[in-house]
């Protein structure tokens, strides 16, 4: 029969045990306050960790479709961008995090989504492009665009409206290979139908209802790096995740349970917006 010094010894023990909490039931606020995610976040940002770790739950307060995703979809496309080294405040439009509806298992999901501007920058840090831009083409700026040699000619002073008629892109390698594509809007349109996951193929989605412009730009950026560009090891994994649905449970070192003190936090206080300045993740006002 056990004694009563066992038994109280047995219940200090359990009381000194870590806490072990399903991921998935967790806020995003409790869910980055763990030691295991700000280990995670802390090896790919190192001092860097607590703003970029500020700037996603200030991306998140800010964002009702966000709110209702998965928090472990939102850290694993939060992580892309970290491992990238690339912003996630959708006003920069290098990086989104995209909330969409998952029809197969049922709930809203985070997906990572890179910008043309994103894409600019991974190219750039190779040291290999002398120069590369794309812009939007309006009525009147067209003059010629020959398919079969690349040979555009446009009068950046020609526009007779606002209206944008297709999008061109251009680099120029260090060692003299330059490229020029050019899209137009009916083969832009084309494209994302084509790709849209959406049951109504022609309804807008995430960027390409707030932002056309942006996600044609990065369109036409992204198909022609991927055919004539150079990748360095980081755009080759650009290209991979981008938009690429992940499992949640790959997120952790162990799927279904986050060791840990935190606290849970009561949604209704989680609105609040925490000042990017700090140089520490508060995680007492906001989830």
């Amino acid at each position: 029969m056990a004694t009563n010094s066992a038994l109280k010894n047995q219940l200090a023990n359990k009381q000194d045990a870590p806490k072990k909490v399903s991921a998935q039931s967790l806020g995003l606020k409790a869910l980055l306050s763990t030691p295991t995610m700000k280990k995670k976040f802390e090896a790919v940002l190192d001092k860097k960790s607590p703003q970029f770790m500020s700037s996603l739950l200030n991306l998140y307060n800010g964002d009702q479709g966000l709110m209702k995703a998965e928090p472990m979809s939102i850290v694993s496309s939060a992580l892309v961008a970290a491992t990238l080294d690339l912003p996630i405040d959708k006003n920069l439009g290098y990086a989104w995090i995209v909330p969409f509806y998952d029809s197969k298992k049922g709930h809203t999901a985070a997906q990572f989504q890179l910008g043309y501007k994103g894409y600019i920058q991974l190219a750039l840090r190779t040291g290999q492009y002398k120069a590369i831009n794309v812009i939007p083409v309006y009525e009147g700026e067209l003059v010629k665009w020959n398919r079969l040699t690349e040979e555009i000619e446009l009068n950046l002073d020609g526009a007779t409206s606002d209206k944008v008629i297709g999008y061109c892109g251009y680099f120029k390698l260090v060692n003299g290979f330059e490229k020029t594509v050019y899209w137009t809007r009916e083969q832009i349109e084309s494209h994302r139908i084509k790709h849209n996951k959406l049951k109504d193929k022609k309804a807008l989605n995430g960027v390409w209802k707030s932002d056309y412009d942006a996600m044609a730009l990065k369109t036409v950026l992204r198909n022609m790096l991927s055919k004539w560009g150079i990748l360095s090891i980081e755009m080759q994994k650009a290209f991979t995740e981008d938009e690429a649905e992940h499992e949640v449970k790959d997120i952790t070192e162990d799927s279904s349970v986050i060791d840990g003190d935190f606290e849970i936090v009561d949604d209704e206080q989680s609105e609040q917006p925490i000042d990017t300045e700090q140089t520490e993740v508060s995680f007492d006002d906001v989830q």
